[in-house]
């Protein structure tokens, strides 16, 4: 074969499955799918299937199964080479030249492949004869019967230094192969090459097609350096390409298509050789990475198959690691239909356990029992540290928006960003009692969040208003968020700063966060500033005019009171004030309502703690420099040496 890996997934990339094979069968769409009868059995109703998306086919009354290139070998009886030769002029591809020494190398890595199944057939016989009594009573008592050990091709190795090297030279294999197979050790000076797994159980590794390409080995001895060890790098395995366990994966999906929706079972990830085999015992298709956290083109492999696969690690320290680094390396590649849900053992028990002591059914409920992506994130970031001051609950909302950033879609990253808020805003919410006050400071002793809840946004509708003491609900005739402007008089100040920050978005854009967190001082300014925040989380350059916007978003009677109560004599809101001096003096203003906003939020936290001297004392400085600064913005300080 001259064809490498890389040829022959760029070839694939380039053909939709459905076309090259709707020259044969005539397809009809289903779904995600296309169907249609059978090019391999005499049929009346559809069982033959073809999904772009995952790039096979499948027919269930035949069981063939393959891609592009097998349908060809399989319909027109060609060579493997004949159909990539076809194909490859049908994607207007140039075959790659003739390469003897890859000719070689890949001459060399198929005599590889047969020592690797001479070595599986052997493990597997040392796993029945007597020096494999230790080995068989471990997986009799981990469950595993006799039964299933040629399902998995699960062997032993014996506490012998050159047993599988002896019995592979004796059959005709080099030395020197055996070591760049991976099956022995070389030693660094210069002696023998011995076998490296001795006394372990043996796992055999294989590929997507179902070729073994290394051995995974669980220590007999308890005192043993390593309690798993598996096989090198070699140019057979490829860590960061293989999951142990994909190719029987694949059979079960395969096998799962023609289940109702409600009986099918997730695509999981996880962490030991002993689940895998657990999941796929209880037709669940799961597989594990090879020692180390999921890599880009094992997520990109998994996406193949499965557009959410399920990532259930152990609940420990090691476990959560893990899921924590899949995350960060999954989020970038995030896309619309391709993501991950999580599942976390329950009560600590893994797959394994779960099949031994509860059975099959309690191992799918478990693994169907799961949380979405995005949940996964939050509680992540959340629980990182304790939320129990203003810096750490603005740090968790900067780590939201910086992890919804990293999504290279950006639909998603905007979804992303959209969901994480409402799950920070959730966390927050509290009730107060009473109405909201009107002139009272202007944070609204919430930092811009009515009674101290979530945000006046239109996806909550602020929860109706206050009257004679008592709240009433949102009158169903009229919008959220026009009721939410015209309760009430805005500040004229807070209305300033508004109208200046939307006639100036490059002005805000330092500020998207605290537009968000604390709005401009007042409540009913609120969805104002939530649109002005989502626009620029939109990416809208500077002095862009956002009333078009807004008037979209129902906001034209709501702006139209701000133009009208802001104060008019704002050197920032003059046309021919110097735009520098604008921008700043626009900017110390803004400051001024966050400090209060954060300072009051402050003073309610301090109100619900134990009262020490040093609480009262920061107690009276806060209120001190609230009061300074309202009373700055009453006597309009900010702006008086400015005209």
């Amino acid at each position: 074969m001259r064809f490498d890996d890389r040829f022959l997934e760029e070839l694939k990339s380039r053909l939709r499955p459905s076309d090259v094979v709707g020259k044969t069968v005539k397809l009809r769409r289903q779904g995600r799918e296309y169907a249609g009868l059978s090019p391999f059995t005499k049929e009346k109703s559809p069982s033959f299937f073809v999904n772009d998306e995952k790039g096979f086919y499948h027919c269930f009354s035949s069981g063939k199964h393959g891609d592009i290139i097998s349908f060809l070998q399989e319909t027109e009886r060609l060579t493997f080479a004949e159909a990539v030769e076809r194909l490859a002029a049908e994607a207007g591809m140039s075959l790659p030249a003739v390469d003897p020494h890859a000719a070689r190398e890949e001459q060399k890595r198929s005599s590889l492949g047969d020592w690797m199944e001479l070595a599986t057939a052997w493990f597997e016989a040392e796993l029945r004869r007597p020096g494999g009594q230790t080995a068989r009573a471990y997986l009799e008592k981990r469950g595993l019967p006799e039964t299933e050990w040629s399902r998995f091709r699960i062997g032993f190795s014996p506490n012998n230094r050159t047993a599988l090297k002896d019995y592979l030279i004796a059959k005709g294999a080099k030395p020197g192969d055996l070591v760049d197979a991976g099956v022995l050790i070389s030693p660094e000076d210069g002696g023998q090459p011995y076998d490296r797994f001795r006394d372990r159980i043996i796992f055999p590794i294989t590929d997507s097609r179902g070729k073994v390409v290394s051995f995974g080995g669980r220590a007999m001895d308890p005192n043993a350096r390593a309690k798993y060890l598996n096989g090198p790098e070699t140019g057979l395995f490829h860590k960061g390409r293989v999951l142990y366990g994909l190719f029987e994966a694949r059979k079960i999906l395969h096998a799962n298509q023609s289940a109702t929706p409600n009986e099918r079972t997730p695509m999981v990830v996880v962490e030991g050789y002993m689940d895998v085999i657990a999941c796929q015992r209880a037709n669940v298709p799961a597989v594990a990475a090879m020692g180390t956290a999921l890599t880009e083109e094992q997520m990109e492999a998994l996406w193949r198959l499965h557009p959410e696969p399920t990532l259930c690690f152990d609940g420990d320290k090691a476990g959560q690691r893990a899921a924590h680094r899949a995350i960060d390396r999954a989020l970038p590649l995030l896309k619309p239909g391709r993501s991950f849900r999580f599942s976390m053992p329950v009560g600590g028990k893994d797959p394994d356990d779960v099949l031994r002591e509860q059975g099959a059914d309690a191992l799918r409920g478990q693994l169907s029992d799961t949380k979405p992506f995005v949940v996964a994130l939050f509680e992540r970031e959340r629980d990182l540290e304790p939320l129990d001051t203003p810096e750490r609950k603005a740090g968790l909302r900067q780590r939201l928006r910086a992890a919804a950033g990293t999504i290279a879609d950006k639909d998603l990253a905007q979804a992303y960003k959209d969901d994480l808020r409402e799950r920070y805003d959730a966390l927050f919410q509290r009730a107060r009692p009473g109405p909201p006050q009107d002139g009272g400071g202007y944070g609204g002793g919430g930092g811009g969040f009515r009674d101290g809840g979530r945000p006046f946004t239109p996806r909550n509708g602020g929860g109706g208003t206050w009257r004679n003491g008592k709240r009433e609900p949102p009158d169903p005739g009229l919008r959220p968020i026009a009721k939410a402007q015209i309760v009430g008089r805005i500040k004229p100040f807070s209305a300033a700063i508004a109208l200046a920050a939307i006639d100036h978005p490059g002005w805000a854009r330092a500020y998207d966060e605290a537009i968000e967190r604390v709005g401009f001082g007042d409540p009913r300014l609120q969805p104002l500033a939530h649109e002005l925040f989502l626009a620029l989380c939109d990416d809208h350059g500077d002095d862009v005019p956002l009333r078009e916007r807004l008037s979209r978003k129902g906001l034209s009677e709501p702006l139209a009171e701000v133009e009208r109560v802001a104060q008019s004599d704002a050197p920032f809101l003059d046309a021919r004030y110097d735009p520098a001096k604008a921008r700043a003096l626009w900017a110390a203003c803004y400051e001024a309502v966050i400090e209060i906003a954060d300072s009051e939020r402050a003073l309610d936290g301090m109100r619900r703690e134990d009262v020490t001297a040093a609480s009262l004392a920061a107690t009276r400085d806060l209120r001190d420099r609230i009061a300074v600064l309202q009373r700055q913005i009453s006597n309009l300080e900010f702006w008086r040496g400015a005209q």
